[in-house]
């Protein structure tokens, strides 16, 4: 009888642990998706009013300019643009690095380093 409920006793441990576990991956989940959807918008957002701010700033720069020199000021915006874009591209490239579900990952792993040491 002691043998059974000790397993028993196990069993109801793990399970525990397990939606323990699981409430904490859902928790992170919902934080991820969140986060992705005011990601989302942001950058939607960002995109549409930069997009409409280069364009009416350059238009008006280049109208400014002597007809001369109308050539090299095209480049420059673009050599400004192509700055601009290299720019926001690493700030999202550094953004999409960060690891989702670190918190989850990082309770399994105590877990796991929790049980190797009973042994």
């Amino acid at each position: 009888m002691g043998l059974l409920q000790s397993t028993q006793a196990l069993v109801a441990s793990v399970l525990g642990l397990a939606r323990t576990r699981l409430d904490l991956l859902s928790t992170e989940l919902q934080e991820v998706l969140a986060r992705l959807v005011l990601l989302m918008v942001g950058a939607v957002a960002a995109i549409v009013l930069g997009a409409l701010a280069i364009t009416f700033g350059a238009v008006a720069l280049l109208m400014a300019v002597p007809e001369g020199y109308r050539v090299w000021a095209t480049a420059g915006i673009a050599v400004a643009f192509l700055a601009g874009a290299l720019f926001l591209g690493r700030q999202v490239q550094r953004e999409a690095k960060a690891m989702p579900f670190a918190a989850s990952l990082a309770e399994l792993q105590r877990d796991l380093e929790a049980l190797n040491s009973r042994e």
